[in-house]
């Protein structure tokens, strides 16, 4: 047991190394350096020449929602107040009627396709919010400026838009889970208790 925790230390180790070692490269092709990530993560995978089959779901859950919270809180740091208020209103609209949108929009062109309504909408779900962490990468960290508001209103709805996002995935699986049947009105008043606490929290903070 020593010996495998061991070797996948080594391993994660390695590779996150390689990845840093390698960002470079995605700034000489202007490329979010997350795609060299992902990238590496694909050839390890099951699906690539590494070969190797991850199937623990509820550990990648769990870290991915750290990796989150710490991308959001480094990102939440890096914006001004100044910069929250003027741009609050613009922002929490495309975080909750944007995403909403973006999804209807993106299932509705993959339901064209052939693929069943349902899981059209919950892929169209899965990338309907802007990844807080190639936004604030891009933004923040190269400096880049734009005019008037549209960064603060970027930056501010990157942070905003998981909830909305996170809510219409779990409702979209919960929905092909249950082969489309009704569910409980409970997730709505789930969602907004969750909505709720989390602002609540984040104002105190």
């Amino acid at each position: 047991m020593i010996e495998s925790l061991e070797w996948a230390l080594l391993v994660v180790a390695g590779l996150v190394l390689l990845s840093v070692l390698m960002s470079p490269l995605a700034i000489r092709l202007g490329a979010p350096i997350l795609l060299i990530f992902l990238g590496i993560g694909m050839l390890v995978g099951q699906d690539g020449p590494g070969g190797y089959a991850f199937d623990d779901f509820e550990l990648a859950y769990h870290v991915g929602s750290i990796a989150l919270a710490v991308i959001l809180f480094a990102g939440g740091l890096g914006t001004r107040v100044r910069d929250i208020r003027v741009c609050w209103g613009p922002a929490l609209m495309l975080a909750t009627f944007g995403v909403v949108i973006t999804a209807a929009v993106v299932g509705v062109s993959i339901w064209l396709l052939g693929v069943s309504l349902l899981v059209a909408l919950l892929l169209g779900a899965v990338v309907g919010s802007t990844d807080a962490a190639a936004t604030f990468l891009l933004l923040q960290g190269r400096g880049i400026k734009l005019k008037g508001r549209v960064m603060e209103t970027i930056v501010v709805e990157s942070g905003l838009n998981d909830p909305m996002a996170i809510f219409l995935t779990i409702v979209l699986v919960s929905f092909v889970d249950a082969g489309g049947a009704e569910l409980s009105w409970s997730l709505g008043g789930t969602f907004a208790l969750q909505l709720g606490v989390g602002a609540s929290a984040g104002l105190l903070g």
